[in-house]
């Protein structure tokens, strides 16, 4: 018979080795192939394994458990982890496999096993309804956590707290961040839309900046305003427009 597999995704140590204990008293059958403790590593995980399910917490430093989930549904079937009831209602109620709640109750995690070994023999289902669902439910906006970008014939997933400046090209736009370059078909406008206005501003009309990532403001004999970076050597114009963000600094 066919050993399924799992993945547990948990940024609490404590509570991913409590909850994979809970799993090989109740599934012993089940073979926990990796685990991780933020959304980067569980991406990479789920690549190198593709398990037939996910244990998969929705609050992870990093890329969160619903950027996660964008990427794997249709892939692995997904139990979400959370500690808000909010959350678990309405993944239970829009159709996904199932939710555990922390602190973890061994009968609940029990019924929560019995249903995922019901639904393995069929398709993962799609995601969408309920992503966007829960999207909505967490506090605040849901921005923009992390993109996929080419670089050279690789694809490389990068969060937004590496990104020193997104920069427009003819049909694409640079992502810079302290290694380098990277690619990506989308535009300024649309990043701007996704992405925390606490952190990214529009500094020119070619160019948006993480605010984290400024070490300095300058001015040259014109006055005009010149962004220093922490991990870049290159300095970034900031048109007129937009230098009132600077003027306190």
């Amino acid at each position: 018979m066919r050993r399924h597999t799992a993945m547990v995704a948990e940024d609490e140590d404590v509570l991913r080795e409590e909850l994979q204990a809970h799993l090989r008293n109740l599934w012993p059958e089940l073979e926990i192939e990796a685990s991780a403790s933020n959304g980067l590593e569980a991406l990479l995980a789920l690549d190198r394994h593709v398990p037939d399910v996910v244990f998969l917490d929705i609050e992870m430093p990093g890329l969160n458990g619903l950027d996660v989930a964008r990427q794997i549904q249709g892939r692995s079937h997904v139990v979400f982890v959370t500690a808000y009831d909010a959350y678990a209602v309405a993944a239970f109620e829009q159709g996904a496999v199932d939710y555990v709640l922390k602190p973890y109750d061994l009968p609940r995690l029990a019924q929560t096993v019995r249903r995922v070994k019901e639904r393995l023999g069929s398709t993962p289902p799609s995601l969408d309804v309920l992503l966007r669902e829960l999207a909505a439910a967490r506090p605040g906006r849901d921005h923009l956590r992390w993109i996929n970008a080419s670089q050279g014939q690789d694809v490389r997933i990068i969060t937004v707290d590496e990104i020193c400046y997104f920069k427009a090209e003819t049909k694409y736009t640079l992502v810079i961040t302290a290694e380098g370059e990277s690619l990506i078909r989308r535009s300024l406008k649309d990043l701007l839309d996704q992405l925390d206005p606490s952190q990214f501003w529009l500094v020119h009309r070619s160019t948006i900046v993480n605010a984290n990532a400024i070490a300095g403001v300058s001015r040259d004999f014109r006055g005009h305003v010149h962004l220093k970076l922490k991990q870049r050597s290159e300095t970034l114009a900031v048109s007129e427009a937009h230098e009132h963000l600077f003027r306190s600094m």
